[in-house]
């Protein structure tokens, strides 16, 4: 019998000038993600991503220090509490790609992830930090993640979460399909003449390797006065055989929606024994210290 559930992915353009108080442009993408969120319940999503720190511009395409002020605890900031409440009230569960404060000076590139009753079930802090030309400063602004590769246990699938920049590191991606995820979700923001040669290539085989659905997602549009490249949309869900069976298109504000079965995990593994066939006594290279 099927087992199916509802995804989406959420991706947008930025809403509002830079040059804006930074609490005018949370407020202003935060609002418009709330319609793409409304859409979501309407249409019977049941689990729902959004973009890679959401509420704003992606600022690390500059080193300024004004941009700390966009940092909120998880889970007791506003935009948590917020989004707990849109989760209880469509039966969703949410993750939601946030800037994280967890002391003063001490910040992270997060995602707080919210179960379906609005319960909050965790966090996921993005692992690898890129320093990368043509404008990608993220050093300046977080710690390497420090809590693991959880997965998470919603009400509708066991999920894990990945950020933009980990997707190229098979290793991460392995860790949550042996702790169980049946869909990874991975917030990302980047641009093309960079990256969009690998968008479709590395997170099917990510699906593939690990006999798991991946739900990939990217902001749209440029975003002055850096204009490092047009963020590509282009957001997608595949399943464990690495086929894309929904996308969105390159240029827009989109909400994603795609039904997965996930029963597919078990016919797919059950062909491909990649897990069994692992040999991890091999691999200590992988982990020593030069």
């Amino acid at each position: 019998m099927p087992r199916i559930v509802r995804g989406g992915l959420i991706q947008c353009s930025l809403s509002i000038s830079t040059e804006q108080p930074i609490e005018k442009i949370k407020k202003s993408m935060i609002d418009k993600h709330v319609g793409l969120i409304e859409e979501a319940g309407k249409k019977g999503v049941q689990i729902l991503c959004m973009q890679e720190l959401f509420y704003g511009p992606y600022f690390c395409a500059e080193q300024k220090t004004k941009w700390y002020a966009m940092v909120e605890r998880i889970p007791d900031g506003p935009t948590t509490k917020l989004m707990q409440d849109y989760a209880k009230k469509y039966q969703m569960a949410m993750i939601v790609p946030m800037y994280e404060e967890e002391i003063t000076g001490v910040y992270y590139n997060s995602a707080a992830v919210i179960d379906a009753d609005g319960k909050y079930l965790g966090k996921y802090r993005k692992h690898h930090i890129p320093q990368v030309e043509p404008g990608f400063w993220e050093k300046f602004y977080f710690k390497p993640g420090n809590l693991g590769y959880p997965v998470f246990n919603t009400r509708y699938a066991t999920i894990g979460v990945y950020i933009c920049y980990d997707r190229h590191f098979p290793e991460g991606a392995r860790v949550l399909g042996l702790r169980g995820a049946e869909i990874v979700f991975n917030p990302s923001a980047t641009v093309a003449g960079l990256s969009e040669y690998l968008w479709e290539l590395e997170q099917p085989a990510h699906a593939v390797a690990n006999g798991y659905f991946v739900g990939a997602i990217n902001r749209v549009g440029t975003e002055p006065p850096w204009n490092i490249g047009e963020f590509y949309g282009k957001s997608y869900f595949c399943n464990p055989r690495g086929k894309i069976v929904a996308q969105a298109a390159r240029d827009k504000d989109e909400l994603v929606v795609a039904d997965l079965d996930l029963n597919m995990i078990q016919e797919v593994r059950s062909v491909w024994q990649f897990f069994r066939d692992r040999r991890p006594e091999s691999y200590k290279e992988l982990v020593e210290s030069e």
